[in-house]
């Protein structure tokens, strides 16, 4: 009869492993790593939605005409990729001046206020409306506009007042 051997690692690995059910320290505390980097970027993720809601609703806020800052309000359809287009021009044209000089607003025509705003000013879509300070209506552009074209007249808007 021949006798088997046991390999000679088999009893070192069966003393190295835990039993099955169990869960290692190094487990825990490597998921509990991966948890709070998760939290953390939850967390930054939500604390950015809620500032992008937050300058959103600024941007739609039409009662912010006419409060001391010179206004440039879009009269903008969300569906339209023209006005799409406008916007990120708009946008563009914008970068460099600051909030006390120049606000942006929409006016959004897919909304009873948006186009109450537009019926009033007798424009359609694709239009932007440059208002000073006091809310007076002082140019209205109309069409496509690129951004080296939209930034003289924002210029001469902030310079007005």
């Amino acid at each position: 009869m021949t006798k088997t051997r046991k390999p000679r690692n088999a009893t070192r690995s069966a003393r190295k492993t835990a039993p099955v059910g169990t869960v290692s320290r190094r487990s825990v505390l490597g998921r509990i790593g991966i948890g709070a980097a998760g939290l953390v970027a939850l967390g930054g993720a939500g604390v950015w939605g809620v500032g992008h809601v937050q300058a959103i609703q600024a941007e739609h806020d039409l009662s912010r005409l006419g409060q001391g800052v010179p206004v440039v309000v879009q009269v903008h359809d969300p569906q339209c990729p023209v006005c799409n287009a406008l916007q990120d021009e708009t946008r563009a044209a914008l970068r460099g001046f600051e909030e006390s000089e120049v606000l942006y607003l929409i006016a959004n025509i897919r909304t009873a206020e948006g186009t109450d705003f537009a019926a009033r000013h007798g424009v359609p879509h694709v239009t932007l409306l440059l208002f000073d300070g006091a809310g007076h209506l002082r140019e209205t552009l109309r069409g496509p506009q690129r951004a080296d074209a939209l930034r003289p007249a924002f210029a001469r808007l902030a310079r007005q007042g």
